[in-house]
């Protein structure tokens, strides 16, 4: 379930609507892409996608991505870049389909496992949950032995009694690191709820704590906040994770100085092609691009490149069994192995798993 503020964090099982969009071209081959309902619905469809699509060659991604991108100047918010990035998507899946090969390879086929990190839950007020330091501690040591090749925690947001607050952050990340020891590494995502003097507060205990990234401590659209962040602190600053702009804005974030590790995501950059260009841009740069989220998508992209250390697997939290399948899938999306390996997958596509029985039967409406 979701908090006030749209924080994720265990509840009882319940049902939500999400939205396939297929994609068919003049040979019967499908492309499909899982979204949320909010980012592909009657008013994008109608308005933008199928104009552009229909009848056009969807080996054309990126003219066709280039037009819908176009349409986003006065489209009064109805054309969001996660729904360029569903369409998106569902063409490489086409593609991939077409071709009998999985999307990883035909962007370039770097690697075919990946490492993986768990990235808890936001901390919470749940007994035995995520609500004292002493819980971040016991859930990490079995995140370890759970095979994760590091631990990235997200700490308490409003509206936690006690959030933010930068003491229970250092007692957190004190309590993980003392229960791991010192070769694990470990990363903060602190949520951008905190000042300068805050932040740097902050970022020099995991200095001292010897934690590898610092992660959204401040409002993203203060550049400048971040370079001065940045060039105080060895813990590197990574960033950006939630600004608009796609690659523009985070080649001003390279040249400004502002982030140690470059931050990208499939949904919110407009798609795998963007996501693409984005970690290439780092790379001209000598820099690491982290994927945000995970997904087939950002797995595509991690089996294409060199400069992403880790997948992101997660949220995870004590109460939450995240390896259970859910029933719109056959198989998990991002199974990970006992050395903590997410192995990309081999099926022409993205490689997503739908039960396309399964999600027919629990069809609601259709466009």
């Amino acid at each position: 379930m979701s908090d006030s503020d749209g924080h994720a964090h265990p509840g009882e099982r319940r049902s939500v609507h999400r939205v396939l969009l297929t994609l068919t071209d003049s040979e019967g081959n499908q492309g499909r892409c899982l979204t949320d309902a909010a980012h592909v619905g009657e008013a994008q469809l109608e308005g933008h996608v199928r104009p552009v699509l229909l009848g056009q060659d969807p080996f054309d991604r990126s003219r066709l991505w280039q037009e819908l991108a176009r349409r986003q100047r006065g489209s009064a918010g109805t054309l969001g870049d996660r729904t360029l990035a569903a369409v998106e998507q569902a063409l490489w899946d086409l593609a991939g389909r077409r071709l009998g090969l999985p999307v990883w390879k035909l962007l370039g086929g770097m690697r075919d496992r990946v490492p993986a990190y768990g990235s808890t839950m936001c901390g919470d007020e749940i007994p035995g949950g995520l609500a004292t330091p002493e819980d971040y501690a016991a859930f990490a040591e079995k995140l370890v032995a759970d095979g994760y090749h590091a631990i990235k925690l997200h700490t308490w947001m409003p509206p936690v009694s006690f959030a933010p607050s930068v003491a229970m952050d250092i007692r957190a990340c004190a309590a993980v690191r003392e229960a791991v020891g010192p070769d694990v590494p470990l990363m903060l995502d602190a949520n951008h709820w905190y000042s300068r003097s805050e932040a740097l507060e902050l970022g020099r205990a995991l200095d001292r704590l010897g934690f590898h990234w610092f992660e959204e401590p401040m409002e993203e659209h203060s550049t400048q906040s971040y370079r001065w962040l940045a060039g105080q602190l060895d813990t590197l600053v990574i960033g950006p994770e939630s600004i608009e702009g796609r690659q523009q804005a985070r080649a001003e974030w390279i040249t400004a100085g502002a982030c140690d590790i470059l931050r990208v995501g499939v949904p919110t950059a407009g798609g795998i092609g963007p996501a693409l260009k984005t970690v290439h841009l780092a790379e001209a740069f000598g820099m690491d691009c982290e994927m945000h989220g995970g997904g087939a998508g950002t797995l595509a992209v991690l089996g294409a490149v060199s400069n992403s250390r880790w997948y992101e697997r997660g949220l995870l939290h004590p109460f939450y069994d995240f390896d259970e399948v859910p029933p719109h899938l056959t198989r998990a999306v991002d199974p990970i192995d006992a050395e903590g390996y997410v192995h990309l997958s081999q099926e022409p596509g993205l490689g997503e798993s739908l039960d396309l029985e399964y999600i027919e039967a629990e069809t609601t409406r259709s466009w």
